[in-house]
């Protein structure tokens, strides 16, 4: 199977690649493809990952907190 790129960028992109790695561009688009694809499938979704600081963040706070007043939130949001 022949692999034609049509995108001169594309193109240019693959040769940069299949040059360094001295493979051909077949080759190099292909280990691209499936460098992206393993890097899509490892990622952690925003919401797991802004959970994880939450979390932190809260175990650092520690114990002995209170709950703020409106007047408290609004001054702090410079809405006096």
């Amino acid at each position: 199977m022949n692999l034609q790129i049509r995108d001169p960028r594309a193109r240019e992109l693959a040769r940069q690649l299949a040059e360094k790695r001295k493979i051909s561009m077949t080759e190099a688009v292909i280990e691209a493809l499936e460098s992206e694809l393993q890097r899509e499938h490892e990622q952690i979704p925003l919401a797991e990952r802004l959970a994880a600081i939450a979390q932190e963040l809260k175990s650092k706070a520690g114990a002995g907190g209170r709950a703020l007043s409106k007047d408290e939130i609004d001054e702090m949001w410079g809405h006096s």
